[in-house]
């Protein structure tokens, strides 16, 4: 029985950046959250994770509210903090310090019924990247014909 159920994907996010190192973190939801999730509900496309305080907390991950909720409805764009290791805590925190560095979500799923993120230390890519990326995969494709 497979355990993990892929949410949400950011299909862009290796188009636009080099990953470095990949880290699978928690992430800590309110309860229409995790039915909103459980949905499919989810758009991970301008998301992004920063060191705070001591704590890495995720930004622009949205979460439309849920339908049936009765309570009162929370921000779909609020900050979200991550459950993170404290040594995996520390050794992200001085990548990001890194000029260029940045933490971006790759996918969201569930692992077990828990709501988990995998996050990447990447760097951006150059326009000049992405196209010699492009005329590899082209070059590839004509060779298979």
């Amino acid at each position: 029985m497979d355990t993990e159920r892929v949410v949400a994907t950011n299909r862009r996010a290796r188009y636009d950046y080099d990953v470095l190192e990949t880290y699978e973190v928690g992430l800590v939801l309110a309860g229409a959250e995790v039915k909103s999730l459980r949905a499919g509900k989810v758009s991970l496309g301008d998301a992004y994770a920063a060191p705070q305080e001591g704590e890495i907390f995720l930004f622009n991950l949205h979460i439309p509210p849920y339908e049936k909720n009765t309570l009162t409805p929370l921000a779909p764009r609020r900050p979200r903090k991550l459950l993170v290791n404290r040594r995996e805590l520390h050794r992200i925190a001085r990548a990001v310090d890194q000029k260029g560095v940045t933490l971006i979500p790759l996918k969201l799923y569930f692992n077990r019924g828990y709501a988990k993120i995998q996050l990447a230390l990447a760097r951006g890519k150059k326009k000049y990247d992405k196209r010699e990326r492009i005329l590899e995969k082209d070059e590839r494709r004509l060779a298979e014909k």
